[in-house]
């Protein structure tokens, strides 16, 4: 079947673009299939599901830190300035502001 399916694609181009569909797995649709949302969740179900004000937290948390480190970034050419000295001094600081602070929500239990 292949074979003639070829040879009528040669012969008549313009029944070509239909022949993959017919060398494909043919399509057997199902409720899942036939589904606008094809991820896994049924699509009907509730919109508020309940979340977790801890994830919530955690969240804020990673991206407080995520923003101050963003802060370091600069650090290499900084250090070419004068004054490395001042700007190594600058770091240090902003490195043990956000230890104390990790160490602080960790005490706290915010990290549990």
């Amino acid at each position: 079947m292949p074979y003639s399916m070829a040879l009528e694609s040669i012969l008549f181009p313009k029944h070509a673009p239909n022949h993959p569909k017919l060398l494909t797995s043919p399509n057997k649709p199902g409720p899942g299939k036939l589904s606008s949302y094809e991820c896994g969740f049924y699509p009907l179900g509730s919109a508020r599901l309940p979340f977790s004000i801890r994830f919530f937290l955690v969240a804020i948390l990673f991206l407080l830190f995520e923003l101050e480190i963003a802060l370091l970034l600069p650090l290499p050419w900084a250090i070419q300035l004068q004054s490395p000295t001042t700007t190594l001094s600058w770091a240090s600081l902003l490195i043990l502001l956000l230890t104390l602070g990790l160490v602080y929500k960790w005490i706290e239990g915010g990290l549990e």
